[in-house]
């Protein structure tokens, strides 16, 4: 006699669409930052007004508005000169003054040891030398406590999955958005400029953390990044 598994079929069909969305949440729940939605209305574009209006939206694994200039010839390149970073918040931030000199020194920090780990770093223009210029836009933190309840505590995981795939971020969550351009040092010619923002992800490393470790989390995501592509792009193993 035929087996009848018409009711395992339809329990299949009925789960699939959960399944589907707890796997994507399982997948966030590994980064420890995320992308977050950005456009030219909500980028501050202090630092890249010249170039803002060029901007494009970027791919799964790049900058949320990006411009890449295509005569650049990235291959020509093997110095980097890091600017100090700077915050652009303006008077209405609620980032207080020495909260803003932590953050940009701590970015300052790390991209001269990422990019140090690939590059030449050197203080004077020079052939063969990129100029890096970062400005941290906004930055926002994380509610300490509840983060970690959130991210610790089963049944306070489950909802926050919940409120994830409702609304494409974990609770209690920080972040940070920042600007960067890329010139030839000598010339001043524009390479490349990008606008990012990124906040906490779904990671239960980041459940215990103070209130700007999500901030500081996208800087380090963006440090290693940076070096990691301009390596790429200027030793020809990839194009942007």
């Amino acid at each position: 006699m035929k087996n009848d598994n018409t009711a395992e079929k339809f329990g299949m069909t009925a789960w699939a669409p959960f399944s589907a969305m707890a796997f994507a949440v399982l997948l966030n729940a590994c980064t420890t930052t995320q992308k977050a939605p950005i456009d030219q209305t909500s980028a501050n574009c202090g630092l890249l007004s010249d170039v803002c209006g060029q901007l494009t939206p970027g791919g799964k694994d790049q900058a949320s508005l990006r411009y890449i200039n295509p005569a650049a010839q990235w291959t020509r390149y093997s110095k980097v000169m890091i600017e100090p970073v700077t915050f652009w918040g303006g008077s209405s931030t609620s980032v207080s003054a020495a909260d803003q000199q932590m953050l940009i020194n701590y970015f300052s920090q790390q991209l001269r040891e990422q990019l140090g780990k690939k590059f030449e770093i050197v203080d004077h223009p020079a052939p063969g030398t990129m100029k890096l210029t970062v400005a941290m836009t906004d930055a926002e933190t994380a509610t300490p406590v509840l983060r970690s309840v959130s991210m610790i505590v089963p049944q306070a995981h489950m909802l926050a999955n919940l409120k994830y795939l409702a609304s494409g971020t974990f609770p209690f969550v920080g972040g940070a958005q920042a600007e960067a351009k890329i010139t030839d040092a000598v010339s001043g010619d524009l390479l490349a400029a990008v606008a990012d923002k990124r906040i906490g992800g779904g990671s239960f490393t980041t459940g215990f953390q103070w209130q700007w470790g999500d901030a500081e989390h996208a800087i380090d995501e963006w440090c290693e990044k940076t070096a990691e592509r301009l390596s790429s792009w200027t030793t020809g193993a990839a194009t942007p």
